[in-house]
């Protein structure tokens, strides 16, 4: 299993729409066979700052999800709201075993 965080700053004036729009397209991105997991988290004491950890079956699954009309959109409506460039880490996960999951 490949987990991706997706770390997001938003201009404080987008917070919400930055929400809607990634909760949309988290919800979307769960309908996805590779995808495991995604989650939309807020900063507790900074509300600007966001991470999105997804979760991908195989490592070719971020990839495809990339190339979802939902994706695209999410990419295209968020992009204005950020204060920076997002960054992402990727990680392997060690526990659970992959076929817990």
């Amino acid at each position: 299993m490949l987990v991706v965080h997706v770390h997001v700053n938003v201009k404080p004036e987008f917070i919400e729409a930055f929400k809607q729009a990634s909760i949309e397209n988290a919800r979307a991105s769960l309908q996805e066979a590779g995808v495991a997991r995604f989650d939309v988290m807020q900063h507790a004491e900074d509300p600007s700052r966001f991470i999105l950890v997804e979760a991908y079956r195989t490592n070719e699954a971020p990839a495809r999800h990339k190339e979802t009309a939902h994706y695209a959109a999410w990419r295209d409506a968020v992009s204005p709201m950020m204060a920076e460039a997002r960054t992402s880490v990727k990680y392997h996960n060690v526990f659970p075993a992959d076929e817990a999951l």
